[in-house]
């Protein structure tokens, strides 16, 4: 299994890779930020400064419906912001 699962593209993570060179993951859930940073500076060719990780557990939900109640959850995942050196840039839009 990677460590990277993919690249994490919204308005607030842009913005910070704009201003700050801070760039955001979905990781898998196993890995450390020792096992990240390898990862990173492998796929991209930057050099990392700073990596911070973050769990985030399921949404639980509950629906009612004809047949009774259903309970739902969706799948625990872990993100990383990795801050690279300055100069360093990463393009997720390049067709490499």
């Amino acid at each position: 299994m990677s460590v990277l699962i993919k690249p994490i593209i919204t308005e607030k993570v842009t913005a910070d890779s704009e201003l700050n060179n801070r760039y955001g993951f979905v990781v898998n859930s196993n890995a450390n930020k020792v096992e990240i940073k390898k990862a990173v500076e492998a796929t991209y060719g930057v050099s990392v400064e700073k990596v911070r990780t973050m769990n985030y557990g399921p949404e639980r939900k509950t629906r009612y419906t004809k047949t009774g109640i259903q309970h739902g959850k969706t799948n625990a995942v872990k993100k990383a912001i990795v801050q690279v050196a300055e100069g360093d840039i990463i393009d997720f839009y390049s067709n490499i």
